[in-house]
Formats: structure tokens, C-alpha cells, sequence
């Protein structure tokens, strides 16, 4: 079983306005329905721990009903852990949850940025949607190249922003962002579904992509989990010739 973690923002407010915010309930729920589907051991994390901020729940979307329903996740989500604080080591996966909160609260948290870049580092898959790949920027790999450099990205667009009449109230247009850090930004129309997947990063344009993204991530875990059962076999094959040899050696010294 592999274990993923899903972040989320500790912003409950669009800048100063007053207007209401936290992650996406839309982008967290249909991955964890996959991941969990999947047989995964999923935890939650935040920014600033506790019980992190959301926006309304869509009571006409049964995955929404069932995520906020979930006994465990309740539980979960009701003393979440600071991402400074969470051991990498634990998680072969990071998923980093939309929502406008993110905007504020992701691209400087150097504990979310340690997160990534740990995870990535040894051998994790990393995914984002939407909002969420605002914890992307500013992430640093150990051989010293950004994360999104040079790779294809997806994530809320700057027509999508508009559409949605934020563009007046972000701190700045996510996809220019990750094009100034050297990424690839690719979209498709206004909130249509996109997932691009870059070696072991998984981006998602909007709300229609998160449970695509899971779906991507799910496969690069399934190779990992393959290659390791394949490594396993092999070791133990090694380990059977190994023995045989002695026992045939013995049975030889002992004519």
C-alpha cells in the first residue's frame, strides 16, 4: 500500500475582501475517491495545520457527499499536520489541492517546498490541480533546477480567472508565474478537462481535471509497485541460486 499526502491552504479569505475561500472540496474529494479506490493510505496535510478552510460543498455531487461524510477523513481533516512538520520519508506521493486560498498561502511556504522537492527527490510522484500548483513555484531539486523547468504544466489559466471575475483579486496570474520559472504552460479552452504528466509531475488545468490527475498518478504508482515487485523476485531468485550453489557445494564435499 502506498501512502499519499494532500495538502491543502489555511486561507479562508481572497485577499482583503471579505469574500470567503479555502481548498477546493471538488479537487480534494474526487482524487481521494481514486486513491482510496485504489487501496492507498491517504493523509492530510496543510500550511498552517488545524482544520483548514473550504468552500462549499456541492451536496448534489455524491463523491462531495461521501469525502465529507468519511468518518476517517472527518477525522483527518479536523487536526491536519503543518507541512514543516511532516516527515517526506513517510509518503510515496503528494497531491497538492486547488482553491483560491493557495494563491496566497502555497508559493512561499519553504515546509510545502521541502515537501515537493524531498518527495520528488526520491523517486515520489507529485501532482497538483487547478489552484494547486501554486505550491510548485519556488520549488528547488537536489541537483539544483526548478521543478517546473522546462516541463509541460497545467493549471488554472488566465482566461479561467477571468471567466471566473478574480482576476481583480489574485496576487498574480498563476500561469504566467510558472512560464517565468521556466515551465511549460499548457491549457486547454476555459474549464475544459487538461492533465499533463512531466516524468513523475502531474498537473491539472481546473476542477474537471483533479480526478484525472489521481487517475495519472495512480498509473506512475503502479509502475513503481510493479517495479518493485519485480526487484523483490529478482533478489529472491538471487538468494535461492545462492543457496542452492552452497547445498550443492556441501553435497559435493561430502562425497
Amino acid at each position: 500500500m502506498k501512502k499519499i499526502l494532500m495538502v491543502l491552504t489555511s486561507v479562508s479569505e481572497i485577499g482583503d475582501t471579505g469574500k470567503k475561500t479555502g481548498y477546493n472540496v471538488a479537487e480534494a474529494a474526487h482524487p481521494w475517491k481514486v486513491f482510496k479506490d485504489s487501496g492507498h493510505f491517504v493523509d492530510f496535510a496543510s500550511i498552517q495545520g488545524g482544520q483548514p478552510p473550504h468552500d462549499e460543498v456541492d451536496l448534489q455531487d455524491p463523491i462531495q457527499v461521501a469525502f465529507t461524510g468519511d468518518e476517517a477523513t472527518r477525522a483527518g481533516l479536523y487536526n491536519t499536520a503543518r507541512v514543516d512538520v511532516v516527515d517526506p520519508g513517510q509518503y510515496d506521493a503528494v497531491f497538492l489541492v486547488g482553491g483560491h486560498g493557495t494563491m496566497w498561502d502555497f508559493p512561499d511556504s519553504e515546509g510545502l517546498q521541502n515537501l515537493v522537492a524531498s518527495v520528488y527527490d526520491a523517486g515520489g510522484v507529485v501532482g497538483a490541480v487547478c489552484h494547486g500548483p501554486a505550491g510548485l513555484v519556488n520549488v528547488d531539486l537536489a541537483d539544483g533546477f526548478r521543478l517546473v523547468g522546462g516541463r509541460e504544466v497545467a493549471a488554472f489559466t488566465n482566461d479561467e480567472e477571468v471567466a471566473a471575475g478574480m482576476d481583480k483579486f489574485i496576487p498574480f496570474f498563476l500561469a504566467d508565474r510558472l512560464k517565468e520559472q521556466g515551465a511549460i504552460h499548457v491549457s486547454a479552452d476555459v474549464f475544459a478537462e487538461k492533465v499533463v504528466v512531466a516524468d513523475r509531475l502531474v498537473t491539472g488545468q481546473n476542477p474537471a481535471s483533479a480526478a484525472g490527475v489521481a487517475k495519472e498518478m495512480e498509473k506512475l504508482l503502479a509502475e513503481v509497485i510493479h517495479q518493485e515487485k519485480a526487484e523483490e523476485q529478482h533478489e529472491a531468485e538471487s538468494l535461492r541460486a545462492e543457496k542452492d550453489a552452497k547445498k550443492a557445494a556441501a553435497a559435493g564435499s561430502e562425497r
